[in-house]
């Protein structure tokens, strides 16, 4: 019998959060005329909140009405100078109705009526404090929201020689003026929605009207849409709910701290996804190579840019292939090392009672493992624990014969090239990959490594990014279209955008731009 009633209980549940939240919070949907039955609703959803405050007073003296915030969420000094002083001051002829007192006794820069309950919830979980008043069903809600916030500070992920200094913070509005204050055009749309039946969390879309392919804002309005959750935390949440490939190791949108980096990216024709509550942004579509490029290439020397830029694929390649090839070559492929080399190799490693694809896996897994507590600790400590670790633990290894001398240098250069990428969310999906490269090095030698080398190829041909292909700037080669991918062209040769999609704004700048300092002054 117990077991036929727990069974019945689980099915009357529903999956749905956002039908779970209003089966929870059901209430009328239009206010009352009667003050004390709005109040009395209003305590009820509002039972055992201790930050909810009442105010009661009369308005002019002669009409009873209420005021009601979150404390800690709401102006606590504006709602007592801008709505309580005024509307308790004694009436000097006709009593005003409630639109009335927007307009002519209110201070408040914005005063919105509602006429619901849902309304009222949702304004007042927002910080806004809401005004009823007796003998009328509308309310009107101010917007003196404010809370505590971090300030402005330089991204501490995206650091950088060159450029801005200034990130985004966990505040949406703070986060969209400061792509405001770059992209001054009122062409930048900024779309909000609710998502998460418990959390109501605020995500903007934002792009740029004439450049961006109707089609793609549409896809993602949609995919946004469609999300069903009962709470969203971070950006991560989103990212992982509407990505085309969900089980591919490599990130399929682009996440920035940087006012900049989105600025950029939106006048690329490119979607920009502000989540409250993270100083993170998403931004889609992407290719491979948007996760190698950084700010600081497009503000220094364009034969700087180029060569770092080089570098980060050179390294890149190094951070993923160097341990298997390592493994490779001591366990199948001697006759590829000199004689000498390999002699010294093998001297050093005539104590080790490992394989060569043991000792790769001790070393990896403790190097990822110093690494990530690195991360963990205080800051203060971090650094100094990682560092110092990997040289004690790495010393210790050697002398008590568990790895060997040439093992400890090849993950030490691993980790280093590791750290050359730009985009963490990219080295992440590197450092996964080349746990498989070692254990196929390990049991087929080079032809293994191809083998992995391949199927990553086949993988990143297919993969996606709101239908863009993952390499689509190389897979059909053409040279307005390499010239942000292999090289960093200098700024007067890039005057069109890239193809992202079908439909796009192809000039970004007028011809003929470079330099001619014999025209002098010479348009």
């Amino acid at each position: 019998m117990f077991k036929n009633f727990t069974k019945a209980s689980k099915k009357k549940k529903t999956d749905d959060p956002v039908q779970q939240e209003s089966a929870n919070n059901s209430q009328p949907h239009q206010l009352y005329t009667d003050l004390q039955q709005n109040e009395q609703q209003l305590r009820s959803i509002y039972a055992n909140c201790s930050d909810i405050v009442y105010r009661t007073f009369f308005i002019e003296g002669q009409t009873k009405a209420i005021l009601i915030y979150i404390d800690g969420l709401a102006d606590s000094g504006g709602i007592e100078s801008n709505v309580i002083s005024p509307l308790m001051q004694e009436a000097e002829g006709k009593a005003y109705e409630i639109g009335q007192l927007a307009e002519r006794k209110i201070s408040a820069s914005q005063a919105k009526p509602f006429t619901t309950f849902q309304e009222c919830v949702e304004y007042l979980s927002n910080g806004l404090p809401i005004l009823l008043r007796d003998h009328e069903a509308t309310g009107l809600a101010f917007g003196l929201n404010k809370w505590e916030k971090r300030s402005i500070e330089e991204p501490v992920a995206e650091s950088g020689i060159r450029g801005s200094r200034e990130g985004f913070t966990e505040t949406l509005r703070t986060n969209t003026s400061l792509i405001r204050r770059i992209v001054k055009s009122p062409m930048l749309k900024t779309e909000q929605m609710k998502i998460g039946g418990y959390t109501q969390t605020n995500v903007i879309i934002a792009y740029i009207e004439g450049l961006v392919d109707k089609t793609l804002v549409e896809e993602v309005r949609n995919r946004l849409g469609r999300i069903r959750i009962d709470g969203i935390l971070e950006s991560g949440y989103i990212e992982e709910l509407i990505e085309d490939m969900p089980y591919s190791p490599f990130p399929q949108l682009l996440s920035t701290e940087r006012p900049d980096v989105t600025c950029a990216n939106l006048l690329e024709g490119r979607v920009a996804i502000l989540v409250e509550g993270t100083p993170f942004v998403l931004i889609a579509p992407i290719t491979l190579f948007s996760l190698m490029q950084s700010a600081e290439d497009y503000y220094q020397r364009f034969w700087v840019s180029t060569a770092m830029r080089w570098l980060r694929y050179m390294f890149t390649l190094i951070s993923m292939l160097l341990p298997s090839l390592y493994v490779a070559i001591l366990t199948f492929h001697h006759e590829m090392v000199p004689g000498s080399l390999l002699i010294s190799m093998a001297v050093s490693r005539e104590a080790v009672p490992f394989p060569a694809l043991v000792e790769a896996l001790i070393m990896e897994v403790t190097f990822e493992a110093l690494r990530e507590a690195g991360v963990r600790l205080p800051k203060q400590v971090g650094s100094a624990v990682s560092i110092v670790g990997a040289l004690v633990i790495g010393q210790a290894a050697v002398q008590a014969g568990l790895v060997s001398a040439p093992m400890v240098i090849v993950v030490a250069i691993t980790g280093i090239s590791s750290f050359m990428i730009p985009r963490y969310i990219a080295g992440i999906a590197i450092r996964l990959l080349r746990f498989p490269l070692i254990f196929l090095a390990g049991s087929l030698g080079l032809l293994g490594i191809m083998m992995g080398i391949i199927a990553i190829v086949l993988h990143l041909s297919s993969l996606r990014s709101f239908g863009v292909p993952y390499l689509s700037a190389i897979a059909t080669p053409k040279m307005k279209e390499l010239k942000d991918v292999l090289i960093r062209a200098p700024w007067w040769m890039m005057n069109t955008r890239p193809r992202l999609t079908g439909d796009y704004n192809e000039y970004r700048q007028a011809p003929n731009q470079k330099p001619r300092p014999e025209q002098g002054g010479e348009a």
